[in-house]
């Protein structure tokens, strides 16, 4: 289960499958950016400072809670924080959007949470414009996109009733650049970043004076990895111990969810989703459907990760030496669950890698099915090949995002530049993994670590059933694997959704994402 590292630089937390094939954009030059000179508006925007590059607005959203509607003031900051050295000399300036409470006399008793998605390379939108912040993307309730142009709606389902929201950009995206004479490698890589964002975290606190505030992060994605990585980094060099992370479609260790050679545990982790995306795509035989209820939908799901961990891995694990009455059951097994033939199955040597999948399911209708989100369906110019052209759940999702947030920040924020909004960028790559040259990426030690020591941490992870980037089987293994004693199991708990990487694009999705999130801030310490 070993494979130079370099072949782990998969974007995870928004990307295309045709993005990966691409050519690696080269390395942003450093540049200074320059401070935003965005409208005043008098009595409700602070002009920025020469400095920082900071503007200040006030707002007003009214968020569904388990009480009834909450009306809640807040005040939304945005723009630069400069990142000293340890010598205190200039080295970046990271973008942040920061939304806080007014009102709010006492820190300690109002929790912040810190955000960001994942890539590596990704902006920090998806979750601050589709989840977390006062405002979302305007989608249909299946999260499918609606033509442009794009619209936002006040988010109902924010989470500003429970928690200030402070959301980083990671250098190199968003607006986050190094400053002038310095080299963007130094912060590209899964030490590198861990400490540069630590470093943001704590000189935000320090600021603004929380202390005292109950502490989380919300990671999604490679951010989840990123996350893990801060649990420990804030502890060991801070002293900053956290209440609670929230992982959303979460991977701590790469090894779950890489194809590599050798390497079989993907296979049977990601058979369960390959179940629900032929579910949903009406690629099941009828006796497995049963009545096809939700009902029957979880009865099949439960049966495929049993035949999975069991039956399957052993065969797996057989290699060979499997007989060939094995392998033709096994492959009639396989088929069975996947929607796929038999005889593919049987030339795939019973190994289903993910784009082969997500090539073949609809073949026979010259369609693909979405990496990120395999409800969604795509179009290539042939149907021979053996991956996707595109991902076309990315696809869907990158212009609502993209239009929307370059607007907002403008014109509801009052925030002006005119560097790039980098989404989503390879400027990153090769990502340094450098510390795990014969191994895979693996952040579930740390982790486990943060856990032991402070005995009050809190985790919650969420998963998409169609989430075929990180899936919910993978991230289950995953968490039963940290090696926890018993008594701190307790603290890791987990919640499903019928959508894929990013559930909350789905209206019932989100509105659920809220309340378990809600349930878990008040288990975790919220105040």
């Amino acid at each position: 289960m070993f494979a130079h590292a370099r072949r782990l630089a998969i974007v995870l937390a928004a990307c295309s499958s045709s993005l990966l094939a691409q050519e690696t954009p080269p390395a942003a030059q450093p540049v200074t950016p320059p401070a935003p000179t965005g409208p005043v508006k008098s009595g409700d925007v602070t002009s920025p400072t020469a400095k920082e590059g900071v503007v200040t607005t006030h707002h007003q959203i009214a968020i569904d809670t388990a009480g009834g509607p909450q009306t809640v003031s807040y005040t939304a900051t945005t723009g630069y924080l400069e990142l000293p050295s340890y010598e205190g000399k200039p080295r970046a300036n990271i973008f942040f959007t920061a939304y806080v409470k007014d009102g709010v006399e006492n820190p300690a008793s109002r929790p912040v949470t810190f955000a960001f998605n994942g890539g590596p390379g990704s902006s920090s939108v998806w979750l601050h414009m589709g989840a977390l912040g006062p405002k979302r993307v305007k989608m249909d309730d299946q999260g499918m996109p609606l033509p442009p142009p794009y619209e936002l709606l006040d988010n109902q389902y924010s989470w500003l009733d429970l928690t200030d929201l402070a959301f980083i950009a990671p250098i190199s995206t968003d607006f986050s650049r190094p400053v002038e004479g310095q080299d963007p490698n130094q912060f590209h890589g899964l030490t590198e970043d861990v400490s540069s964002v630590a470093d943001f975290i704590r000189l935000y606190v320090a600021r603004n004076k929380r202390w005292p505030s109950p502490k989380f992060l919300a990671g999604e994605s490679y951010g989840t990895t990123r996350a893990a990585g801060l649990s420990g980094y804030l502890q060991d060099q801070f002293g900053m111990y956290l209440n609670g992370i929230v992982l959303i479609s979460p991977v701590l260790d790469f090894a779950a969810i890489d194809f590599g050679p050798g390497n079989e545990t993907p296979y049977w982790t990601f058979l369960p989703t390959y179940a629900a995306t032929a579910w949903y795509h009406g690629k099941i035989a009828p006796a497995l459907r049963k009545g096809g209820t939700p009902d029957d939908f979880k009865r099949f799901l439960s049966e495929v990760e049993n035949w999975a961990s069991t039956e399957y891995l052993l065969a797996l694990a057989a290699g060979d030496r499997l007989t060939a009455e094995q392998r033709d059951r096994t492959a009639q097994r396989l088929a069975d669950y996947t929607g796929l033939s038999k005889q593919f199955v049987l030339n795939s040597n019973l190994r289903i890698e993910i784009f082969r999948f997500t090539k073949e399911l609809l073949r026979d209708q010259r369609m693909t099915v979405g990496r990120l989100d395999s409800r969604f369906k795509g179009i290539d110019a042939a149907a021979t090949g053996d991956s996707p052209e595109y991902d076309p759940s990315y696809a869907a999702i990158l212009g609502v995002y993209s239009g929307t947030v370059n607007d907002y920040l403008r014109r509801d924020l009052g925030y002006e530049n005119d560097l790039l909004y980098e989404i989503l960028t390879g400027r990153v790559h090769p990502w340094n993994y450098s510390q795990f040259v014969n191994g895979y990426v693996s952040v579930a030690d740390t982790l486990r670590g943060a856990m032991c020591r402070n005995r009050d941490l809190k985790v919650f992870y969420a998963s998409g059933r169609y989430d075929l980037a990180t899936p919910y089987f993978a991230m289950d293994y995953q968490a039963a694997h940290l090696g926890l004693e018993p008594a701190l199991r307790a603290n890791i708990t987990s919640a499903y959704y019928d959508a894929g990487h990013m559930m909350y694009i789905r209206l019932e999705d989100l509105k659920r994402l809220k309340a378990d999130v809600a349930a878990f801030y008040g288990k975790a310490g919220a105040k």
